[in-house]
């Protein structure tokens, strides 16, 4: 079997299930179910779609980015006496463009972390903030 039949075969196979799953499945959803689980306690308030910051997305983008060139160096390392000058200087380029990057997120203010919660009123038990 070629990888051509085998790209072309298994996303069919995969929708079949899928499709199959959607039909045949038993759906019959319960109100415990469906509502929100806080360690066993029922909600505070009884609103749980409350809006929070996930601003730590940016700083797992920024870490895998520098991970990747720091796991790019380590070749580097060890094989410069192969790759000589030429490989030296496209490796140098390549740190200047992330760090251009970098700095031009900073000047965006792309990596200022404010709390957007405070411009939204909270609801605690029974009192507004």
């Amino acid at each position: 079997m070629t990888i051509t039949v085998l790209f072309i075969l298994l996303p069919i196979i995969a929708g079949v299930l899928l499709v199959l799953n959607l039909l045949l499945a038993p759906s019959n959803p319960d109100s415990q179910k469906v509502s929100p689980y806080e360690c066993g306690f029922e909600p505070l308030n009884a609103q749980t779609r409350n809006p929070f910051s996930i601003s730590y997305w940016l700083v797992a983008v920024l870490f895998l980015i520098f991970d990747l060139e720091i796991a790019l160096f380590y070749p580097l390392a060890v094989s410069l006496n192969v790759v000589g000058l030429y490989g030296f200087w496209i490796r140098i380029i390549f740190v200047g463009v992330l760090t251009i990057g970098f700095v031009y997120e900073l000047g965006k203010g792309a990596l200022k972390f404010t709390d957007h919660r405070s411009e939204i009123t909270r609801v605690t038990i029974g009192r507004e903030e």
